[in-house]
């Protein structure tokens, strides 16, 4: 039997990618020797909000997803941040393997709206792992499952993200609408003879008289 440990060595913001990602350095190690052919590795990624103080300004932009902050001894939980995979390759001993994290900057999916209310430090987040081990058996091969108990705790930081978030999204932020308040604001546009959407949004919320 294998004894897989993994540590995560490093997150960086992964600047050639078709879309936004990150990329998670695994250092994947195996105590007993045992010759590894391959791991179909799983990972859970979950975010520890409860793992890291906040300033003013931020408790105002996690309002909405933690309520006051006399109420975050009950509310501020560990959520999912995401689900990916990696296929490790053949090793003995110790091993490296980038695993590839895609984000999104939707304002509607919750771990985005607590990543943007955070100003600076870390995100605090934890490497659940699973998966398939294949190794050298009696037969020709064996095949073996990552224990549930392995993970890694890491973090991450906040300006990683915001790196990311700027290379593919450069000054610029995303509002999920529906067809109905699409085609009303497209309308408000056009007869009020408006030449983009920010200037709308400006219009509409009155900052137009304003600057």
């Amino acid at each position: 039997m294998t004894h897989l440990d993994f540590s995560v060595v490093d997150v960086f913001a992964e600047r050639y990618a078709a879309s936004p990602q990150l990329t998670a350095r695994l250092r994947i190690t195996e105590g007993t020797d045992e010759v590894v052919h391959a791991i179909a590795l799983r990972c859970q990624v979950r975010i520890e909000p409860q793992r890291r103080a906040y300033t003013a300004d931020e408790e105002s932009g996690l309002l909405d997803m933690f309520g006051s902050r006399e109420r975050w001894f009950d509310t501020l939980k560990p959520f999912l941040w995401m689900q990916c995979t990696a296929m490790v390759q053949g090793f003995t001993g110790v091993t490296e393997v980038d695993l590839a994290m895609p984000c999104t900057y939707d304002f509607e999916v919750t771990w985005s709206k607590y990543l943007h209310a955070l100003r600076d430090d870390t995100i605090p987040v934890v490497f659940l792992f699973s998966g398939t081990v294949f190794t050298r058996g009696s037969s020709g091969f064996g095949v073996e499952q990552v224990p549930w108990d392995r993970e890694s705790r890491y973090q991450i930081p906040v300006s990683v993200w915001r790196d990311m978030v700027d290379h593919y999204f450069p000054n610029t932020g995303w509002l999920r609408l529906s067809r109905e308040t699409l085609d009303s604001l497209a309308y408000y546009k056009s007869v009020r003879g408006l030449t983009s959407y920010e200037a709308v949004v400006e219009s509409l919320l009155g900052t137009e008289a304003t600057r």
